[in-house]
Order: C-alpha cells, then structure tokens, then sequence
C-alpha cells in the first residue's frame, strides 16, 4: 500500500543540509534540522534515542545521515525515511520495509570529491608531497648534506597504467580524471560493461591500483597477499573505499619487503591507527581521516537528491533513488 500524506508534514533532519534543495525542502515540510555533525560531544543516536526524539518532535519523515535507524524508529507512524549516503548501511532496509515505510538514498553524492581526493594522494604519494612539506617545516631541505632535487625525484605518472577496481559512480569520476592526466585507465568491475580486465588481468598490468568497489562479502580482503605478490615491483596501491577490502598485514609486508613503491590510504579499520602502528612509521605511506566525501558539495549533492525524492513521493511518484519500491507499490 502506498503510504498515506502526512497531515503534518514535519520533518527532523540529523543530517548536514545545503543549497537549493533545503530551500525546496524548507517549502515542502516543517523542518527541524539538528545536524549530528555540528552537536558537541559528536553525537550518533542509537534506535532508542532516534525513536525518542522524533517522538518528543513529532515528526513524520526522517532525513539522517549517521544515526542507527532500526527497530522501536519503525513502530512510530513515519510517512519516509531518507539516507543522505549513497549506501544506507545506517537504516534496517529490511525493518523499514516490513513496517511499510519508504527508504530513500543519495547514491553518488561525494563521487567528484572522493575522486579529487584519489587524484590528491596518487600525486602525494608518487612526489612525496608530505616528506618534502616536512622538511621545509622543519629546517631541513638540505638534510644530511643533500639536495631537495636529489631526494625527491620520482618517474612521472604520465603514460603508467591505472587499475581501478570498482566503476560506480567514484570509479567513473576517477576514471576520466586520471585520463586527463595521461594516464591509461583500465579497470575490473564484474557488474559493469564498461569493465575491461579481470582482477588478475589488472593487477598484474597496472603501475598503479586504486580501489573503488563497495564493501560486501564478495569484496571483503579481496587484495591479499596472492594478489600484492602478483603486482609490478614498485606499483602504488590507493584505497579511498573502505580498509576492509585489502588484508593490512599484506599490505604492510608488501610495504616492508619494497615490493609496493608506495601506498595512500583513506580508510582504516575502526576509523583510526593505533598509536605506533607500522603505517604511521612509512614515510612511503599517505594517510588521510576518511574525508573523501567531505566537501560542502557532498551534503548540496545529497540534500538536492533527497529532497528530489520527497517531492516524488509526496507527488504519488516512485523516487528513483528509492530502496524499497515495493512499499509503495498498489
């Protein structure tokens, strides 16, 4: 059954919003926007403390971006939830469903950041970037009686192959990117036609690998130490998906051992490095907090999908970025 209009069109919104789409959501409902992101201490309600809130609010549709959305959140009355990710790993699709409740999601939200932010650290890693701003910082630029042009030189990356593994909408933003740097981009993606390689097929031919597939058990540690030994002597290995995709005692060992030339890493396990990690200590290594998706343009993007997809549901429309058509189906 399709979900009856809300009287009260009131919405609580725990995710960050911007741009053209809040003023279109601004006109369409009653927002109370409290983003988790701005909340000091950080704040991540559990499915108690959402269901309490939007309770306390009176709310009808929910738009969250981190809060866990399961459980007592489906037995409030809720016209619609929205994901502001592009992969809804924060709300019970399943639970949502059952309850009658629509899910909608903004895939490809921060793909042109996460991909400049590929671009970043191939060209961090390869020029070692963050050594070089170090010893500037430092007082160091002629260490150990040495030149910077000596220390710092490195091959171009012009004319290196590129494996991408993945090409949802990251791995194609990232693609055309490193085209215009002259790079050949081949790529291994079972679920796209635009895929040109077998993972082995591409391991063993790029200078490069740059990871771009979703987390699922099929991709979990899929670079391991077979597929580290099988890559070219010196080859860089980027990952600005998700840390689980590689085995990180094998990285790390393809680190120490010089087969890898170097790595850049957007992503760990748990969100963070241990203190004295052995990553830490590589100066080979570039190592950023999981901010790919971290532009303003990211919540513009997400905020002008979501509120697309609520002007779609209020209208007696199925959004196209709806998780779970069959809610509103008659």
């Amino acid at each position: 059954m399709k979900p009856e209009r809300p009287k009260k069109l009131r919405t609580l919104a725990t995710s960050p919003l911007r741009g053209e789409g809040l003023d279109r959501l601004n006109t369409m409902f009653d927002m109370i926007i409290d983003p988790w992101i701005e909340a000091e201490p950080l704040r991540i309600y559990s499915p108690e403390q959402l269901a309490d809130r939007l309770a306390e609010e009176e709310a009808s549709v929910l738009i969250c971006e981190a809060d866990l959305c399961s459980g007592p959140v489906f037995d409030l009355p809720l016209y619609a939830i929205a994901s502001t990710r592009g992969d809804p790993t924060n709300i019970d699709i399943e639970g949502a469903t059952k309850a009658g409740i629509p899910v909608l999601r903004a895939p490809g939200r921060n793909a042109d950041g996460v991909a400049e932010l590929t671009v970043g650290l191939l060209i961090a890693a390869t020029r070692r970037i963050i050594p070089a701003d170090s010893d500037v910082r430092t007082g160091n630029i002629f260490k150990d009686g040495t030149i910077p042009y000596q220390r710092f030189r490195s091959w171009e990356i012009a004319g290196k192959t590129i494996g991408l593994v993945g090409l949802g909408a990251v791995g194609r933003a990232t693609k055309w990117r490193m085209e215009g740097l002259g790079l050949k981009v081949i790529a291994y993606d079972p679920y796209s036609d635009e895929s040109t390689k077998s993972l082995e097929e591409l391991i063993e031919r790029s200078d490069i690998i740059s990871m771009h597939a979703p987390m699922t058990p099929e991709t979990f540690a899929m670079i391991s130490y077979e597929q580290f030994s099988k890559m070219r002597d010196g080859s860089i290995y980027i990952n600005t998906a998700r840390a689980a995709l590689h085995d990180e005692n094998a990285l790390i060992e393809s680190l120490q051992s010089g087969k890898l030339g170097a790595a850049a890493l957007d992503h760990f396990e748990g969100e963070m490095l241990i203190e004295g990690h052995p990553l830490i200590k590589m100066s080979n290594v570039v190592l950023t907090p999981h901010i790919g998706g971290a532009t303003y343009n990211t919540e513009t993007n997400h905020t002008t999908m979501i509120a697309d997809g609520l002007e779609e549901l209020i209208s007696g429309r199925a959004p196209a970025d709806l998780c779970n058509p069959e809610v509103i189906e008659h």
